[in-house]
């Protein structure tokens, strides 16, 4: 891999210009640099979430995902280069099962509400999903694997599964929409 960061303020990216892992140079509004800026927001939300109070096994899981996204991130950066590894991708599927197994099925559409550590959750979720939407659109103009879009599809399942999770401690629930399905469902009219 190239050189670590040794001077943040290089003044290259003044002509709004990004520089590559490659050292190939692109526009900062081109597909890749809007990938990779939504793979490094998602970052910074899920160490938004891990300033939360969370169970020390999600904890982990999460702070994993943040190394692991941050070789997508390297990925997506270096066009043709592999970071994301297959074992990242199995690791999601078995926490989704592991974490769905603990939940009770959903009645309806929930609100992205509850505690605050689920609601960032939902937050990580939403933005996960925007960059998946962004290594799709850089899949149509470049030729890409198919691990970084699977891994952020299975991640945004996750994260909105651990959002139902988080807001279950210390009791709690999912908040439902108030649909009229629900309503009916309840009063025992359906």
């Amino acid at each position: 891999m190239g050189n670590r960061l040794t001077q943040i303020a290089t003044r290259t990216g003044d002509d709004g210009s990004t520089g590559l892992g490659d050292n190939t140079r692109v526009s900062k509004n081109s597909g890749r640099p809007h990938a990779m800026g939504d793979v490094d927001e998602l970052n910074s939300h899920i160490g938004l979430l891990l300033c939360e109070t969370l169970p020390q096994d999600v904890r982990e899981l999460l702070v994993d995902i943040q190394h692991q996204l941050f070789n997508l991130g390297g990925e997506l950066s270096m066009p043709g280069y592999e970071l994301l590894k297959d074992d990242a991708l199995l690791q999601l599927d078995q926490a989704l099962a592991r974490y769905n197994a603990q939940l009770p099925r959903l009645l309806e559409f929930i609100l992205p509400a509850g505690t605050r550590a689920a609601a960032q959750a939902h937050v990580c979720r939403t933005v996960a999903r925007r960059a998946e939407r962004q290594v799709v659109a850089l899949e149509q103009s470049e030729s890409m694997r198919a691990a970084p879009r699977q891994y952020l599809n299975r991640l945004s399942d996750l994260l909105f599964v651990l959002a139902r999770v988080l807001n279950r401690i210390d009791g709690g629930d999912d908040v439902y929409w108030k649909s009229e399905r629900l309503a009916r469902a309840q009063s025992g009219e359906e």
